[in-house]
């Protein structure tokens, strides 16, 4: 099975800007609960260059996505189907197990925790359907 690196990591890029901007409206729905959870472990709150650093992750599991993507897409025969495979592979190793990890641990909050799960799921669901017409679409020359 052959991959066009390139057309990957454009893609993955275009889907990782859809899960920063995703990240960034979540902001307002938590408010401060996470800057609070911070201070009641004894840490500032994240920084610009914390912030920065996310962002980077973002793009980088816009890239995994949609490798995930093109990966599984001939094996499903269905944009969808492989869409939601991929983002669910995906957020199972970025996101579900990293947050449960935390939980159990006691570090964040269990209501916290699911609101970054659902919101994680779906901003990686929603990036990879978005990106995957770009991702199919067939040049013309």
């Amino acid at each position: 099975m052959k991959f066009n690196l390139k057309k990957i990591i454009v893609n993955g890029l275009i889907a990782g800007i859809i899960i920063v901007i995703s990240a960034l409206t979540m902001v307002p729905v938590v408010g401060n609960e996470m800057d609070l959870v911070l201070a009641s472990r004894g840490l500032p709150p994240l920084s610009s260059l914390d912030m920065a650093f996310f962002c980077c992750v973002s793009l980088i599991f816009g890239i995994f996505v949609i490798f995930q993507y093109a990966v599984l897409k001939p094996h499903f025969n269905s944009r969808l189907k492989a869409a939601v495979v991929a983002a669910f592979i995906v957020w199972t190793l970025s996101s579900l197990i990293p947050i449960l990890s935390n939980v159990v641990y006691g570090f964040m909050p269990l209501k916290l925790s699911i609101i970054g799960l659902i919101w994680a799921f779906f901003e990686l669901l929603l990036a990879v359907i978005i990106v995957s017409k770009l991702y199919d679409r067939k040049k013309k020359d």
